[in-house]
């Protein structure tokens, strides 16, 4: 048994002196017919020692293809050539290096225009290229082909050589393929999605140029919609004569609730009063892309507002569609407001919308007597409206509205104790989120609105203020002829769920009936939270007015939940 236990201990001692000699790493060291710069060796990456002598053999081979793509085309491996038991000497011949190389084209594949991607130098009949961007651009005007339905185009630099002066000149070949069109769409996963909304919102269309890059961001226009969400990218299925692309979607709830309702008897009068808000928005129940809104927020005394809203887009499969609102106003015992609206929308393109309609006012005084200073009548508006908008989404589940701009007009006249008034007004708002990285963007909003007439009352007067408009101030607080409000925020998302940002609001507003013009000032804090409830957020803005002392009673809180079903 010792004599087994002796042979054992042995053989493992052989076996780790033997290894050890012969196991060790060999190294590789580089040299040419002249000294290498120190910028070239980093530029190589070289890997310098290796496990065995294949590995080895095999990145002499791979620094040969580097130092041509450096520009260095002449070069060659001369000799591998050992030194020791453990080290090897790569001696390459390098040459000239060009650092340039003139490619002629022709005007039928590219344009100057298409060129200007990749170079700077471009003529009638060839562009110049940085000798190590060759490969980058040769992958840059591959896309250009693909975007015009060459979907298996490929492209190459033929018929090297050098010209008289010693320049390196080549031939840019293109091989475009069949151009592909989409002939024909097909979606997996949600079977019942309104079609419309890939044609005219999203811009697929049968007979379009192949295009797989504008594929993927179509398909992100349509993951902005909300009621749907893409599963993955879009894919392609080609075949002889046809291609067919596939949109994986599936359904999403984008039903959104949140509402606290409240009741309360009026010492006063004795009625029974409703105080509280409610925000209620069904989307897409019928699978047509359909969308209802119902807005009430009352306070219990001073004001009460109510908005109902519906969509119907693109009516009869058509890029048309119809639009109808409601809302009513009242401010305690003062004045009641109603307005209607209806709207005939055309989708221009993906992102852009226009439409024409019509407005109408009907206003009732309340005051059993007339307060002096205060203009409240009934009268009567009626507006000839016109307008449009434009929407570029971005795939941000928290911020997916990237830029957005609304542009509102409208041409009428008030009637009131049977006398006619001409009037115009002007409402615009535009957003744009400037995302400096993943993490850090900066939110900027103007909102602005004007009416214009030769005279002004109180109960048409437009009324802003709270968490959608100037933060740091009551909700509808503020009457206005003219306002202008420009909204910023910081924001720094620390997770798709959660982000703080900072509150620096500032406005500019204008009350003809009292003859007052002030500018107005918010600044404070907001938290932004994606829960399983929904979109919670809250904002802490002290709001000022132009020469008024900063005062914690100023401060507002802000709230706000938007909870999906």
């Amino acid at each position: 048994m010792k004599k087994i236990l002796y042979i054992f201990l042995y053989l493992n001692i052989y076996n780790c002196f033997f290894f050890g000699i012969y196991a060790q790493e060999l190294t590789l060291s580089i040299q040419a017919e002249k000294p290498i710069s120190q910028g070239i060796k980093d530029s190589l990456l070289m890997q310098k020692s290796f496990k065995d002598l294949a590995t080895l053999q095999k990145e002499t081979d791979t620094l040969h293809l580097k130092f041509q793509r450096m520009g260095f085309i002449e070069s060659e491996l001369l000799q591998l050539q050992k030194k020791n038991d453990s080290s090897y000497v790569g001696e390459f011949f390098l040459g000239k290096k060009y650092s340039v190389i003139k490619v002629y084209y022709s005007e039928v594949d590219f344009s100057k225009k298409e060129l200007q991607i990749v170079s700077s130098e471009i003529s009638d009949e060839y562009f110049i290229l940085p000798f190590e961007t060759i490969p980058a651009s040769l992958r840059k005007l591959t896309t250009l082909r693909n975007q015009k339905g060459n979907a298996f185009a490929k492209l190459k630099l033929t018929e090297l050589e050098k010209d008289e002066a010693g320049n390196l000149n080549a031939t840019l070949f293109v091989e475009n393929g069949n151009i592909r069109t989409i002939d024909s769409i097909a979606i997996k996963g949600y079977d019942k999605f309104p079609r419309s909304f890939l044609k005219y919102y999203a811009g697929v269309k049968k007979r379009k140029l192949f295009n797989q890059k504008k594929l993927v961001e179509q398909n992100e226009n349509i993951n902005s919609l909300g009621f749907v969400n893409t599963i993955k990218p879009p894919e392609a299925l080609f075949r002889k004569d046809s291609t067919t692309v596939y949109f994986y979607l599936e359904k999403q709830n984008n039903n959104l609730f949140d509402g606290i309702l409240g009741f309360a008897t009026n010492e006063e009068t004795q009625k029974l009063e409703l105080n509280g808000y409610l925000n209620l928005e069904l989307n897409n129940n019928l699978n047509y892309g359909e969308q209802l809104l119902i807005n009430y927020k009352a306070d219990g005394q001073e004001q009460v507002n109510f908005r109902a809203k519906i969509t119907l887009p693109y009516l009869l499969k058509s890029p048309f569609g119809l639009s109808g609102e409601l809302k009513i106003f009242k401010r305690d015992s003062t004045f009641i407001t109603a307005a209607q609206e209806i709207r005939a929308t055309y989708q221009i393109n993906p992102k852009s919308t226009t439409y024409i309609g019509y407005k109408g006012y009907d206003s009732s005084n309340l005051l059993d007597e007339v307060i002096a200073g205060t203009p409240i009548e009934d009268f009567k508006s009626k507006f000839f409206i016109l307008g449009a908008t434009y929407v570029k989404s971005q795939n941000k589940k928290l911020f997916p509205i990237k830029t957005k701009i609304l542009l509102d007009t409208g041409i009428g006249s008030r009637e009131k104790e049977s006398t006619s008034e001409d009037q115009l007004f002007f409402e615009t708002t535009l957003n744009n989120i400037f995302n400096l990285n993943y993490k850090n963007s900066i939110f900027v909003q103007n909102t602005t609105s004007v009416l214009i007439s030769d005279t002004y009352l109180v109960n048409e007067l437009f009324r802003f203020g709270g968490i959608n408009s100037i933060r740091g101030f009551n909700e509808n607080s503020i009457d206005a002829s003219l306002f202008s409000v420009i909204n910023t925020e910081y924001r720094y998302q620390f997770t798709d769920e959660v982000y703080l940002h900072s509150i620096i609001d500032v406005g500019y507003f204008e009350n003809q009936t009292i003859s007052l013009k002030q500018k107005l000032y918010s600044f404070g804090l907001g938290l932004g939270l994606k829960t399983k409830a929904g979109l919670f957020r809250f904002n802490v803005a002290n709001g000022n007015s132009e020469n008024q002392t900063f005062t914690l009673s100023n401060t507002k809180i802000h709230i706000s939940v938007s909870s999906k079903f």
